[in-house]
């Protein structure tokens, strides 16, 4: 087979089997994503317990003891085995975080209507808590909420607005609800944070990243490693924990790799390639009123 044919069918093969509503990301620098077990900061442990993962129902299976998570591997997607986390399931759609006690926020490309509420999981504790590796997750039913009704949501192709707050079928158990931005905007050049799911995977933590670009007022541009399956992603200050915004855009994530026959997770300098939009949390009307309300 030609080299062209066998690019032809890994592209065919990872086109088909990753989520259809994400958006490319890609590494700038050096890859900085870390499991849970790898996590050595208190902070970014505490953030992590307060995201979730975006499940289609049919992936979180029940059991006697609460619920099971897995799904395809990185590797069987047509990524390269030697990739990072190329062994780990990918199973999440989309990242979320919890705002109030049984408010999600997520990305709007994500939740576009309330068939896709209903037909998807809030699954948090979705992460590697150990090396111990395994394609299945269990989590319990405290871990695992449904999209009751969209709040708020916005996807505009002009202004790039791209965000959606919904309510969950019940209050979140044992995860304590994360302080946001209310007011101003995040200075240019401070370090931040990204923690979701990039291409679906179990929890990822990846730092070392910062504001590059400051001047829109919707978004702005960071260098943050992050993929497709990262929309929704809370973005926070790396100094105060606080939620700066909603990871929503990026560069392509995965390029073929020739002499591989696979692809590859695609990398940039830390000050190349366009970046990482993350959408201001500030512009959440009806989450500003219910914050500054309280």
């Amino acid at each position: 087979m030609t080299n062209l044919g066998k690019m032809i069918i890994a592209l065919t093969v990872l086109t088909f089997s990753m989520p259809v509503i994400a958006i490319d990301k890609v590494i700038y620098g050096t890859d900085d994503r870390r499991d849970l077990f790898e996590e050595t900061n208190p902070m970014y442990l505490d953030l992590a317990a307060s995201t979730a993962a975006m499940i289609e129902n049919g992936k979180v299976r029940s059991t006697d003891e609460g619920f099971v998570v897995g799904g395809t591997t990185l590797a069987e997607r047509g990524i390269c085995a030697d990739a990072k986390f190329a062994d780990q399931a990918t199973t999440a759609n989309c990242s979320g975080f919890l705002v109030g006690d049984d408010l999600l926020v997520t990305a709007g490309h994500c939740i576009k209507t309330q068939s896709d509420c209903n037909t998807s999981k809030w699954v948090f504790g979705y992460g590697h808590q150990t090396s111990d590796i395994t394609r299945d997750i269990k989590v319990t039913s405290d871990d695992v909420y449904s999209c009751a009704s969209i709040v708020e949501r916005s996807l505009e192709s002009g202004s790039k607005m791209d965000f959606a707050l919904i309510k969950l079928d019940r209050k979140v158990v044992g995860r304590p609800v994360l302080k946001v931005r209310t007011e101003g905007k995040i200075e240019a050049g401070q370090k931040i944070v990204v923690i979701g799911h990039p291409t679906g995977l179990p929890t990822k933590v990846a730092d070392n990243a910062w504001v590059r670009s400051n001047s829109n007022d919707v978004y702005f541009v960071a260098n943050l490693d992050t993929f497709g399956g990262n929309s929704g992603s809370a973005v926070f200050n790396a100094d105060t924990g606080v939620v700066e915004g909603i990871l929503v855009r990026g560069e392509a994530d995965y390029v073929y790799d020739w002499n591989k026959g696979c692809r590859v997770p695609k990398q940039c300098e830390n000050d190349s390639c366009r970046g990482e939009d993350v959408t201001r949390i500030t512009n959440i009307t009806s989450l500003m009123k219910i914050l500054t309300s309280n």
